[in-house]
């Protein structure tokens, strides 16, 4: 009689977890929570924030820069103003195309030349020989800055979902660094050295990006939508590496992957799908690949059904955060003389008193330290949509005792206290925009709303504070109470909330 083989349960056992660690998967989104955050993001935090200073601190100068070229160069009015709108007239173009150029070409390449032009445009404009040098070079500059939130959105691709609130306002707390840092360098270098000086200084941030260029890696999420998916996982290997972590076990895919083999459970139909999945990945990669001339494909994905409302309501939010914030920081030193400012006199004395202009806007710039702490604490605990109102909102009735007396104490505790909330609101309306498109488009679609906030910054010198010129006070400061509480509807109607939220890859992935 013949005896039944012994059986090997270990063995099969043995082979059954192999099966199923070569069938598992993970996505970035898993990678990320398990590899936590630890000193590789503080490394991209380090570089993210560098080109965040370079911003503010290319910003911040125009408002010392402006008076003094005025003066040397026997400048109108109307002239100096348009030094400072030639800057968001560049910020509008380039925020739309390096937004196109990083969707399309990778994180990396879009923030390069963005640190290119700002750090060369912006140290040659320290020698500028006349007004329209300065101006077409200031241009470039504008250009330049408009690549601001690719780094942004390349800073959020590494961040874990749940702290993802928490450290994008660290981050733009390194713009409140900028500002307070450039009006201690003006303070020190214009009395003695002059604007030029000022310009060549301020350069350097942008310079530190090129320095350090060669060691910064691309985004995970981007390289694993174009197909790159090896690349991806060298990344996070070395990310997992640093931060003493391990991967999850399996094979690394994207959400679009997942979703294609969650369809169907019947093994004719998964075989089908899988054969359609394959040859719609291969179509993908060929037309991410090609080229997407002018960014048309991916501004009507913006516009698409699914992402309509929010990205109308979007560029409302950020026109009336750009326009706001702006005007603030314009109205610090315009409304803080109170009814003076209507005497021409003083007018003159107020711009040739050089120190008391750095001494208000130092002041001012503090108000973003407390709004900082705000949206920490406030973001992750009630969410985007209601932080944002919230804040806009509290700006509204900051404001309002303005409209019936401008006294110098009210006037700079209600300043003060306006700033504070919409830097807030700014902050957090940074964080909410790259959370709410899909990966193909989301340097895009924050680049396109960031355009739309330049305009916001374009028409504000040229609308609220020539109000205050022509002593229309009171007008001004409505148009801001409408600006700012318009903002704060069209925030609560914001069709979701992504506080904890993974971030999405395709449009199918949305809710």
């Amino acid at each position: 009689m013949l005896s039944k083989p012994p059986s090997d349960p270990a063995g099969k056992l043995s082979i059954e977890m192999m099966e199923d660690e070569q069938s598992a998967t993970y996505t970035v989104d898993d990678a990320l929570i398990s590899s936590g955050f630890g000193k590789y993001q503080i490394l991209i935090l380090s570089y993210a924030g560098i080109g965040l200073i370079a911003e503010a601190m290319e910003m911040m100068l125009l408002s010392f820069v402006g008076p003094s070229v005025q003066l040397e160069w026997n400048l109108t009015a109307h002239q100096e103003s348009m030094i400072t709108s030639v800057v968001f007239v560049g910020m509008l173009i380039g925020a739309y195309s390096w937004g196109v150029v990083s969707d399309n070409y990778g994180r990396r390449k879009g923030f390069l030349f963005t640190a290119i032009m700002t750090s060369g445009a912006g140290f040659l404009s320290a020698f500028s020989p006349n007004y329209v040098a300065l101006m077409a070079l200031r241009f470039l500059v504008g250009i330049g800055l408009g690549g601001g939130p690719v780094l942004g959105s390349w800073f959020l691709e590494f961040v874990p979902a749940p702290s993802r609130g928490t450290w994008m306002v660290v981050l733009s707390a390194f713009w409140t660094v900028g500002t307070i840092f450039e009006a201690s360098l003006a303070w020190v270098v214009m009395p003695k050295f002059g604007w030029r000086w000022l310009l060549a200084l301020s350069s350097v941030p942008s310079l530190l990006l090129l320095l350090f260029y060669a060691i910064t890696p691309e985004s995970p999420r981007f390289l694993c939508m174009k197909g790159r998916t090896m690349e991806a996982v060298d990344v996070l290997e070395k990310m997992a590496r640093l931060n003493g972590a391990q991967l999850p076990s399996g094979k690394l895919v994207s959400d679009k992957n997942i979703e294609l083999d969650e369809v169907s459970e019947s093994a004719t139909l998964l075989a089908a799908t899988a054969k359609a999945a394959k040859e719609e990945e291969n179509d993908n990669i060929k037309e991410d690949e090609g080229s997407d001339f002018g960014g048309f494909k991916s501004v009507s994905k913006l516009l698409s059904p699914k992402l309509l409302r929010a990205t109308l309501l979007l560029w409302m939010a950020f026109f009336g955060n750009a326009f706001s914030y702006y005007g603030i920081v314009l109205l610090t030193s315009e409304l803080s003389n109170g009814n003076r400012i209507c005497a021409k006199q003083e007018v003159e004395s107020v711009h040739s008193n050089n120190s008391s202009l750095y001494k208000n806007v130092f002041i001012s710039s503090f108000a973003e330290i407390p709004g900082s702490f705000v949206s920490i604490m406030i973001v992750d605990r009630i969410g985007r949509r209601l932080s944002m109102a919230s804040m806009l909102f509290t700006s509204c009735v900051f404001l309002f005792p303005l409209v019936f007396s401008r006294t110098e104490i009210l006037t700079r505790i209600s300043l003060f206290g306006a700033r504070l909330c919409i830097s807030a609101s700014f902050t957090i309306v940074y964080i909410y925009a790259p959370e709410i498109y899909p990966t193909s488009v989301r340097t895009t679609g924050i680049g396109v709303a960031s355009s739309v906030g330049r305009i916001g910054g374009i028409l504000c010198p040229l609308v609220a504070v020539a109000l205050v010129h022509n002593c229309h006070q009171t007008t001004a400061i409505l148009l801001f109470e409408l600006v700012v509480f318009l903002s704060g509807v069209a925030v609560m109607f914001f069709p979701f909330e992504t506080k904890g939220c993974r971030l999405n890859d395709t449009e199918a992935d949305m809710h």
